[in-house]
């Protein structure tokens, strides 16, 4: 049987993560998700763009809205982790990059908690 790795690849004992399609169908799931839910969202701030702060409360004291949103940001902050992690994975070398892959990854959740923690606020009127 032959063996297609590198001479280097075989010396270092490193092969596939298996990880690579997982990360790109998920990439691509979370576009198709992002164009319509974005869409959902633009529609809504039109909707909303002359509303007072009490129509908005309102709007967003719906279920359906406030499932919509909550959606729209796990969807966007999934993507963007993923874009930025193949930024990352590309673009930098040595100590780095590591370092960079976990604060990509605290920052999505980060950014994600603090827009579902104010869209549960706005839903429940508290």
């Amino acid at each position: 049987m032959t063996d297609m790795r590198t001479p280097l690849s075989r010396v270092r004992g490193l092969g596939s993560a298996r990880a690579g399609t997982e990360h790109f169908w998920l990439q691509r799931l979370t576009a198709v998700a992002n164009a319509v839910l974005i869409t959902f969202f633009v529609i809504l701030l039109v909707s909303l763009h002359d509303e007072p702060y009490e129509g908005v409360r309102a709007a967003f004291s719906s279920p359906l809205v406030g499932l919509a949103m909550a959606l729209v940001v796990i969807s966007a902050t999934v993507h963007m982790r993923l874009g930025m992690q193949v930024i990352i994975e590309d673009y930098v070398h040595g100590a780095a990059k590591l370092p960079l892959v976990l604060l990509n990854t605290f920052f999505a959740i980060a950014v994600a908690g603090a827009c579902l923690f104010a869209i549960v606020k706005m839903s429940f009127g508290a």
